[in-house]
């Protein structure tokens, strides 16, 4: 018996992860042993990042065409993805992240 893959949490924005996100820039990450620390120095909200995996995402995304391309380039599995989605819209709703606003070739110009 197979199990279905787990449902969207109610009000996740499916498309998350095809769109171009980056870190605040009020933002500092600090690498742990566990995952990391994030702390914004706007809204002085810390949280942290539960896997290095994450971490490794959340350092990608700027330099990936969107969020799905830093998962991949990151290791996650594709059927993890819904739950890797569901972190980033914490991040996002945390604004930890932000929706980026120039391409990774204009960040290197």
């Amino acid at each position: 018996m197979s199990v279905p893959p787990p449902a969207p949490a109610p009000g996740l924005d499916l498309d998350l992860l095809d769109r171009a996100w980056e870190l605040h820039p009020s933002v500092s990450v600090r690498p742990e042993p566990f995952g990391a620390l994030m702390y914004h120095f706007g809204n002085r909200r810390l949280s942290f990042l539960k896997t290095r995996q994450l971490l490794d995402v959340v350092n990608g995304l700027a330099a990936a065409p969107d969020a799905r391309s830093a998962c991949l380039a990151a290791g996650v599995d594709p059927a993890q993805l819904p739950v890797l989605g569901r972190a980033l819209a914490a991040l996002a709703a945390g604004d930890l992240i932000r929706p980026r606003t120039t391409s990774p070739a204009e960040d290197t110009a």
